[in-house]
Formats: C-alpha cells, sequence, structure tokens
C-alpha cells in the first residue's frame, strides 16, 4: 500500500488522486507519522460498500411493510391475489 501524507494531500491533491486512478492501489494517508485514512478508488469503494447502501433502503422499505395495515379483500386470499396481480 502506497503512503503519503496530509501536507502532500493539501498541497497536490490532484496529483495524488490521477496516482490512484492510474495504479488503483489503496493511498493510507498519514498525519504527524500516524495513520489518520486510506484513499480508495471510486470502483472499490463501489465494490465495496454500494451493498451497505443497498441493505439501508431495503431496511426502510422492511419497515413501512411491517408498519402498513394491509388486509386482503373479504373472500380472496392472499395467495389468490398474488396469483392473480401475477397474471
Amino acid at each position: 500500500m502506497k503512503k503519503t501524507n496530509a501536507l502532500k494531500i493539501r498541497q497536490s491533491l490532484g496529483k495524488v488522486l490521477r496516482e490512484l486512478n492510474r495504479d488503483g492501489e489503496p493511498i493510507l494517508v498519514e498525519k504527524d507519522r500516524k495513520p489518520a485514512a486510506v484513499l480508495i478508488s471510486l470502483e472499490d469503494y463501489q465494490r465495496r460498500f454500494a451493498d451497505m447502501d443497498g441493505d439501508s433502503l431495503r431496511g426502510e422499505i422492511i419497515k413501512m411493510i411491517r408498519t402498513a395495515k394491509l388486509s386482503a379483500p373479504k373472500g380472496k386470499s392472499a395467495l389468490e391475489i398474488i396469483r392473480e396481480g401475477r397474471a
């Protein structure tokens, strides 16, 4: 993993980002000679963390479904309604 420091980031962010995009290798950012952050490419971020966004959205949808007061019309089962919807 490549390393850089906060001063270099402040002075030449564009160069560091070009390096990151060119090589695709994460860059460890140090502040006061201690690890402070890691820069990763947008592609890596989407591959690793996009599911987290999707999980959050799915959780909200499930919560809305669970709190909704849904009932089938009289004389029809939920299975019959599903079958009608598929037809």
